[in-house]
């Protein structure tokens, strides 16, 4: 798994909107809020990706933007944003692409996804890792921490 210091890997995925999201293209400009989840729709993915809509406004004030990845499509993606009015960009990781490049290790044996959340720095390196399948509100306080100490 990355770890603090580690640069964001070079991935690129596509969106809620079928366009290709560059995890780089945010280097030098934005921080971001990169979370992994297990599969839309659920009862644990949904209090945590509504947990981040409820504090976007926060997160933008700390110049970070919310990116959420799972292996659904995007067609789920689209479908999630719009019954749950999520403002921010759902990336679609059927290959598994990032949730290797990242580290991010399964849960049950094996058979889902983890639920972590990295906090990147303006300029591309990890702040912070925190990971937690039990308390998914607690990756949006977590990751608000992480940005207002680093903001000082």
């Amino acid at each position: 798994m990355l770890k603090i210091g580690d640069p964001v890997p070079d991935i690129k995925l596509s969106n809620q909107d079928e366009e290709i999201v560059s995890l780089r293209a945010f280097t030098g400009h934005k921080a971001m809020v990169i979370y992994f989840y297990p599969k839309n729709n659920t009862p644990g993915c949904t209090i945590e990706a509504c947990s981040f809509r409820d504090s976007y406004e926060e997160f933008l004030e700390f110049g970070a933007e919310v990116i959420g990845i799972s292996g659904d499509s995007t067609s789920s993606h689209k479908q999630v944003a719009e019954k749950r009015r999520l403002p921010f960009t759902l990336l679609s990781d059927n290959n598994r692409t990032a949730e290797k490049a990242f580290g991010v290790k399964r849960n049950i044996l094996g058979l889902l996804p983890g639920r972590v959340t990295f906090i990147i720095d303006k300029n591309g390196f990890v702040l912070n890792v925190f990971s937690s399948a039990t308390q998914p509100a607690k990756h949006v306080s977590t990751a608000l921490e992480i940005l207002k100490a680093s903001a000082r």
